[in-house]
């Protein structure tokens, strides 16, 4: 591939950050890019901070490169006038998420400026990419609402939008590729073996553990026989329910925690029955799909990017919903053992990245 020298600029270098970068590089020569990162702790100073320490880090003279990819962690239009030898290069914004449709625990919590950062980045950028259409969609739909918090001399928020939407897209996280190669093989279960529920999401509220916490305790209470593979790792407070889940619900954990390695990891995903998500906010969800390429039937909350990648017969409307088909499942195993969802999961292949990274996408 004929690439041109690429400026990569990571502020929070951890979870589907750096898997996304890691796939990007494999598909390099360590003389196509120059990639500076900061490790992924203290998110909240990082999008506050990053961009200074940044442009301290980045080459003194930058006529090599041709394209900077960062992600939306990033305050762009700090660094860009910290480091206005920038102007030159292509600069690509990709959005794992966005601030402007993030849950708080409590509206008075909500950071103004994360958000508004970000609309000042997506505006400094030449191209922006999301990782869904619900992601693009929800970032351009939250772009009036969130400017609406200003007090006074509040912009034209329409403008906003027709810019950035101008020079959106949407490019789906690449993860085929990686996972074609998988040499894990989905583990048969005998019919006589208990349902084997597996959830494997980061340890905070947004991921709503709450809700997983109180369905698992009425299939418990009502005697269901499952075995349950907690996945994922806190990265402040560990949620109430999480420690609830390990003290009350013991007897039927396999696995609680971070996984050892990315091969064990994907062990206990093929070992599992039905992955389940809970989440009040996700935007494409990596883990998900992961389980579901191994063999796990998915249920996921008919909300958020869910409808737009995994059939109906997925997707519960209610908690308590969620509860049904889980004690179903449990009672006879073998009925989800035999369901295959259908998914294609070529459109989450690196070829459309290709086209980005030469600058020909269209």
């Amino acid at each position: 591939l004929n690439y041109t020298m690429i400026l990569i600029v990571e502020p929070f270098y951890g979870g589907s950050h750096k898997q996304l970068i890691d796939i990007v590089t494999k598909h390099m020569t360590s003389d196509d890019y120059l990639l500076i990162q900061m490790k992924a702790k203290k998110w909240h100073w990082r999008a506050r901070t990053s961009a200074l320490w940044l442009s301290q880090q980045l080459p003194e003279d930058l006529s090599q490169f041709r394209m900077l990819l960062c992600s939306s962690v990033l305050n762009l239009c700090e660094l860009q006038g910290l480091r206005p030898d920038l102007a030159h290069i292509r600069k690509v914004m990709y959005f794992h998420e966005n601030q402007l449709s993030y849950p708080v625990q409590h509206m008075k919590a909500r950071d103004f400026q994360y958000g508004y950062n970000q609309i000042m980045s997506a505006l400094v950028s030449d191209e922006l990419c999301f990782n869904s259409e619900y992601n693009l969609a929800s970032f351009l739909d939250g772009i009036s609402r969130h400017m609406k918090i200003q007090p006074d001399y509040r912009p034209n928020t329409g403008d906003i939008v027709q810019k950035i939407r101008s020079k959106s897209i949407v490019l789906y996280f690449p993860i085929y590729e990686e996972l074609s190669l998988l040499k894990v093989k989905k583990k048969e279960l005998t019919s006589e073996e208990p349902l084997r529920i597996v959830w494997p999401h980061r340890w905070e509220h947004d991921k709503n553990p709450e809700a997983l916490y109180d369905v698992l305790s009425k299939l418990h209470a009502d005697g269901c026989q499952f075995r349950l593979n907690i996945l994922g790792e806190a990265y402040s407070e560990t949620p109430q329910a999480i420690t609830q889940i390990k003290d009350e619900l013991d007897e039927h954990i396999d696995w609680f925690g971070y996984a050892e390695s990315k091969a064990g990891y994907y062990e206990i995903l093929a070992s599992s029955d039905v992955v389940v998500s809970t989440a009040n906010h996700e935007f494409f969800g990596v883990a998900m799909l992961e389980a579901v390429f191994l063999g796990c039937y998915p249920l996921v909350p008919n909300r958020l990017v869910y409808p737009e990648i995994y059939p109906k017969e997925c997707l519960y409307n209610t908690d308590n919903q969620l509860y049904s088909r889980l004690k179903k499942m449990s009672s006879d195993p073998s009925l989800v053992r035999s369901e295959h969802i259908s998914i294609d999961f070529h459109k989450f292949g690196f070829q459309y990245f290709t086209r980005l990274l030469e600058g020909n996408l269209n």
